[in-house]
């Protein structure tokens, strides 16, 4: 059974779904609103969800994150599947594929998706603290900007090993706190300029100001820094590395530089981005 804080973090996202839509949880975009659960709602969340992430493409969508060619045949889970972009992409790539999501309706788009593209995954409701795996079930175990929503992180982080095989590799994306995006638009301009700080708490100010942040924000949103992230995975993993992913440091300079960013070259852009991106890119393999 889910607890108050679990049952309004699964109620906020199965009503704001991440859509990657002109207002979060919708389906309108510059060009016009989509229907949900249709092959051009998918499509049309996919353009634009692989679109801030360019750096992370190059033969084929995140290829630079992920190594689809050696899980091939493999028994792969995504844990907090959205609707089902990247997992998608695992099983176009051979993968056996698993999703789990806390929320309806993440579950309910993520089955139409699969069955619009005549594709086969295992996509289930279910809670990233009691996954229902057996130990040591999975080869590769991957996460995408899901888990630091987890009031529970260190719980979610054990369960995930738990149910990945001795030597199977894992990614986990989580915020970070120690970023442009945290310290400009977060700390700085909602805390101080707007004094939100005087009277919200570091996490509520991290959750309203997270994702969803145009609508009051979410339940709850908790980056964390390099060190905690590496902290965590020391306890399962002997080789955990984290990645800096700046993706978003355009839309965030553009915000402070308004009148001058298009002056600055993308030489001076690109290591910005690889020490101060909004995401942590944790990966490695699991201690045999």
């Amino acid at each position: 059974m889910l607890d108050n804080s679990k049952k309004d973090i699964k109620n906020w996202w199965a009503q704001n779904p991440m859509t990657y839509g002109e207002t979060h949880g919708q389906t309108s975009y510059k060009e016009g609103a989509f229907e949900m659960g249709t092959k051009e709602f998918f499509d049309r969340i996919d353009q634009e969800f692989y679109s801030w992430n360019k750096p992370l493409h190059n033969q084929k969508p995140f290829d630079q994150l992920f190594p689809y060619d050696l899980y091939k045949g493999k028994k792969v889970l995504e844990i907090g599947c959205g609707l089902g972009t990247m997992l998608m992409n695992w099983a176009k790539n051979g993968a056996d594929c698993t999703g789990v999501d806390l929320n309806p309706t993440s579950v309910d788009q993520s089955k139409k998706r699969f069955e619009l593209h005549s594709l086969t995954a295992n996509i289930c409701l279910e809670d990233a603290n009691q996954l229902p795996f057996k130990d040591n079930q999975f080869d590769y175990v991957w996460s995408w900007g899901v888990l630091h929503h987890s009031p529970n992180l260190d719980i979610s982080i054990k369960e995930l090993f738990r149910v990945l095989k001795p030597g199977g590799g894992f990614g986990i994306m989580l915020y970070n706190r120690k970023s442009l995006y945290q310290w400009y638009m977060t700390d700085y301009v909602e805390g101080f300029l707007h004094q939100e700080s005087k009277f919200l708490s570091s996490l509520e100010l991290n959750s309203r100001y997270g994702d969803g942040h145009k609508e009051e924000g979410n339940p709850h949103t908790w980056p964390v820094t390099k060190k905690e992230g590496l902290d965590f995975l020391q306890l399962f993993s002997r080789d955990a590395n984290v990645r800096v992913l700046g993706t978003d440091l355009d839309c965030v300079l553009r915000l402070m530089l308004p009148r001058i960013i298009n002056w600055v070259p993308k030489s001076i852009i690109k290591p910005l981005a690889r020490r101060w991106g909004w995401s942590l890119w944790f990966h490695g393999t699991k201690a045999i």
